[in-house]
C-alpha cells in the first residue's frame, strides 16, 4: 500500500510560482506542515496566513506558516522545491542569468545538505537543467533525489495544444516533451496518442510541426502576452503533479529532468526523460525508442546544457 503524505514540505521562494504552489499543495492536504519562504520580509508569512485561513473552507488540515529564515523553514522537510531566483530580463545576458541563479541556488542547497539531509529536491529555478546540475553538485545528494520540473511542465503544454487542435478532452491526450525547457526541447509525436490512436493518424505534418514549435516557445507566448511577468498557473501545476507522486508514493510515469548516466547515450548531464517517481525520487528512468530525427534533436538538447554547464564551471561561486 503507498504511503500517503509527508510530515513537512518546504517551497523557497514565495512569488507568484512559489505562492500559487503552496496554495495548490495546501489544498491537497498531504503534507502535516508546509512552510514557504523568502527573503522578503512579510511576503511568505503574508501569503502563508492567507492561505491557512481559506482552510475551513477548502477543508484541508495541514499546518502552513512563512518564514524569511531559511534554516528554519528548510529544517527536517521531507521535500523541497525551489522556485525562488531571477528571471531573464532585457539586457542579461544567459551568462549574467546562470551566474545570479547559481548564487541564489547555492545558499539554498546548503541549507537543504545541513538542515534537510533525506529530502527530495524539486529544482525549478532557471535555467532548470543546469541548476539542478549545480543543486545536485552542492547537495552531493544521490541523483534519485534531485529532479528538476522541465519536462512536466513541457509536457502539459504539448498536450494541451495537441487537445485544442483536436477539439477532444486534454485527458485523453497521451504525450511528454524530452531534453531541455527552452528552445532544444523535443516534443515526442512518435509517443503522443489520443486513447492509443497515435497522433499522427489525427493530425497533418503541417499541423504537427506548428504544435511542436509552440510547445518549444510555450512560455514566451505567455511572457508575451503578460508583458510584465511569466506563467505560473501551469508551472505550479506541473510541480504539484510532481510533489505528489513523491508525498502519495505514487510512482507515477513522468518526464523530468535527471542525471544521466549512461541512458540515451549520455553521461552527466540533466535531461527530461520518462522516469518513474515515488516517495525516495526517481526509481527508474526508462530509455524509449525515438525516431531518427527525435534522437538528433535529443543530441542537440544535451549539447545545449553541456555547454551551459562549461559556462557555469567558469563562473567564481
Amino acid at each position: 500500500m503507498a504511503k500517503i503524505g509527508l510530515s513537512k514540505i518546504c517551497v523557497i521562494g514565495a512569488g507568484n510560482i512559489g505562492g500559487t504552489l503552496a496554495q495548490r499543495l495546501a489544498e491537497t492536504d498531504v503534507a502535516g506542515e508546509l512552510v514557504l519562504f523568502d527573503i522578503v520580509e512579510g511576503l511568505p508569512q503574508g501569503k502563508a496566513l492567507d492561505i491557512q485561513e481559506s482552510a475551513p473552507v477548502m477543508g484541508f488540515s495541514t499546518r502552513v506558516w512563512g518564514s524569511t529564515r531559511l534554516e528554519e523553514a528548510v529544517d527536517g522537510s521531507d521535500l523541497v522545491i525551489l522556485t525562488a531566483g531571477l528571471a531573464r530580463k532585457p539586457g542579461m545576458s544567459r551568462s549574467d542569468l546562470l551566474s545570479r541563479n547559481a548564487q541564489i541556488v547555492k545558499g539554498h542547497a546548503e541549507a537543504i545538505r545541513a538542515k534537510a539531509p533525506e529530502a527530495v529536491v524539486i529544482v525549478v529555478t532557471n535555467p532548470v537543467d543546469v541548476m539542478a546540475y549545480y543543486v545536485r553538485k552542492v547537495t552531493g545528494f544521490p541523483r534519485e533525489r534531485v529532479i528538476a520540473e522541465s519536462g512536466a511542465l513541457d509536457s502539459a503544454r504539448f498536450r494541451w495544444f495537441v487537445a485544442d487542435a483536436l477539439g477532444v478532452t486534454p485527458r485523453d491526450v497521451i504525450g511528454f516533451t524530452l531534453g531541455t525547457h527552452g528552445d532544444t526541447m523535443v516534443p515526442v509525436l512518435s509517443h503522443c496518442s489520443v486513447n492509443g490512436v497515435p497522433v499522427t493518424k489525427l493530425l497533418p505534418p503541417e499541423k504537427l510541426k506548428a504544435i511542436v514549435e509552440r510547445t518549444k516557445k510555450g512560455g514566451g507566448e505567455i511572457v508575451d502576452l503578460l508583458k510584465t511577468g511569466s506563467a505560473f498557473y501551469a508551472p505550479s501545476a506541473a510541480q504539484l503533479e510532481m510533489a505528489l507522486a513523491v508525498a502519495r508514493d505514487e510512482h507515477r510515469l513522468l518526464s523530468c529532468s535527471v542525471q544521466l548516466d549512461g541512458e540515451y547515450g549520455f553521461k552527466d548531464v540533466f535531461l527530461s526523460v520518462p522516469v518513474i517517481i515515488g516517495r525516495s525520487g526517481i526509481s527508474k528512468i526508462h530509455e524509449i525508442d525515438l525516431s531518427s530525427d527525435e534522437q538528433t534533436a535529443l543530441e542537440a538538447s544535451a549539447k545545449a546544457v553541456s555547454e551551459d554547464l562549461k559556462l557555469l564551471a567558469t563562473m567564481p561561486l
